[in-house]
């Protein structure tokens, strides 16, 4: 039997949320983001925001410099992981798997409890009523014979839209004149690529397979098999152990200089971590220090590992890494873990594990790094750490700490 994959999709779903909530705000030009004064990105906008060329991802100045008239808000990221629980519990009711590939963002096999097209169709119509109904929201819907063109169906007449692609043959028709852009597999690199070889729309991917797959290598075998509507992938549903990482990260707001307050930091990063490893059920073999420095130049360090989600361990692997870099202002500052299972193997401690400061778990250890940390901030850090793992709390706890040092230093506290 052929698969019938639903593709469910939120229109501007964080813009939408807040506009729901504040009537005040439909109709306008609302960027969910950084502030125009800050650094960062726009994370979404609504559809009245985009006629200004406003995009996910632009940097917040532009968009500012775009639509100065714009509403700028920060995201509220528990109120949408909340409302995206609701959602994806009204989708799932008519799936026998679904796999969620964002707070907005589904696909739903549909194969066997719809058992045919028609009874398909009625479910996502159903689907997008209910969305309506219940959380007072506009969802765009596919329904297809593959997750590739589900998802181009879904992307088809959105805002609030409904498209069907059932055969590999419609699915053909429909893109096969339109820029290599459409199979959403190729981003702006791999198009750029492409055009570069004059290969330009989905027919000249099907007439120059071989140059692809000379150009792309692997991805463009993938490639060339969509652009022939040929994609038998399964939906799975997500399982926390399928993560190939964890980590956290930051931005500031101004450069830090100061690597010592990096350090603190990454104390704070490395609880973040932690938090989410153990929440999931996972522990990594590999720890990783991230940095962008003030010209945009990235660099990562890692360190293999005994099997771990300790902060205490995160914490002393970054730290030592940091020590190894140059040093010079840092725009921003990631942890993380990699490598990860979900299973703790068993093996006896030895000599050298014991002395490695860098594997110690120690819950003194973990009670002394916070402790240094409300010293020399101010903050009781031990008893606002569940508040801390949130990704806004982090953010302007970070802010602070900067400002603090900063403040301290230009009154004549120096570096420590």
């Amino acid at each position: 039997m052929q698969q019938i994959i639903i593709h469910v999709d939120m229109d501007a779903f964080y813009a939408s949320v807040e506009m729901r909530d504040d009537p005040r705000l439909r109709g306008k030009p609302l960027i969910i983001g950084s502030l125009p004064n800050e650094r960062g990105v726009v994370a979404t906008c609504s559809y009245e925001a985009r006629k200004y060329g406003i995009r996910s991802a632009m940097n917040i100045k532009e968009a500012y410099r775009r639509c100065p008239h714009g509403i700028y808000m920060h995201p509220n990221f528990y109120k949408y992981k909340a409302v995206s629980e609701q959602l994806h519990r009204i989708w799932n009711t008519y799936a026998s798997a679904s796999q969620t590939i964002a707070l907005d963002e589904a696909y739903l096999d549909v194969t066997d409890t719809a058992k045919n097209w028609e009874t398909a169709r009625q479910f996502a119509h159903t689907i997008k009523q209910r969305t309506k109904d219940e959380l007072g929201l506009n969802c765009s819907v596919g329904v297809a014979y593959s997750k590739t063109a589900a998802k181009t169906a879904s992307e088809e007449k959105k805002p609030n839209g409904y498209f069907e692609i059932p055969t590999p043959e419609a699915f053909v028709d429909l893109i096969i004149d339109r820029d290599v852009r459409v199979l959403y597999t190729v981003g702006a690199k791999t198009a750029k690529k492409l055009h570069a070889a004059g290969i330009h729309t989905v027919r000249d991917i099907r007439e120059n397979t071989d140059e692809v797959i000379r150009l792309c290598g692997k991805h463009g075998q993938w490639i060339t098999q969509i652009a022939f509507g040929i994609d038998d992938r399964k939906v799975t549903p997500y399982r926390p152990e399928d993560a190939k990482s964890i980590g956290r990260e930051v931005t500031f707001q101004k450069d830090v200089s100061d690597y010592a307050v990096l350090r603190d930091i990454l104390v704070l990063l490395a609880f973040c971590v932690e938090h989410r490893a153990k929440r999931v059920g996972l522990q990594g073999r590999g720890v990783t220090l991230k940095l962008t420095y003030a010209d945009m130049k990235q660099i990562s360090r890692s360190h293999t590992i005994p099997q771990t989600d300790s902060a205490v361990t995160i914490f002393c692997e970054t730290a030592g890494m940091l020590e190894q870099v140059e040093q010079r202002p840092v725009r921003l500052i990631g942890a993380g873990l990699y490598n990860l299972t979900g299973e703790e193997e068993e093996r006896q401690l030895t000599f050298d594990d014991i002395i490695d400061d860098g594997i110690i778990v120690d819950e003194d250890v973990r009670g002394q790094l916070l402790a240094d940390l409300q010293q020399r901030y101010g903050l009781d850090f031990a008893a606002n750490l569940e508040k801390i793992y949130h990704y806004e709390i982090l953010h302007k706890t970070v802010e602070y700490m900067r400002k603090y040092n900063l403040h301290r230093r230009e009154n004549g506290g120096g570096e420590r």
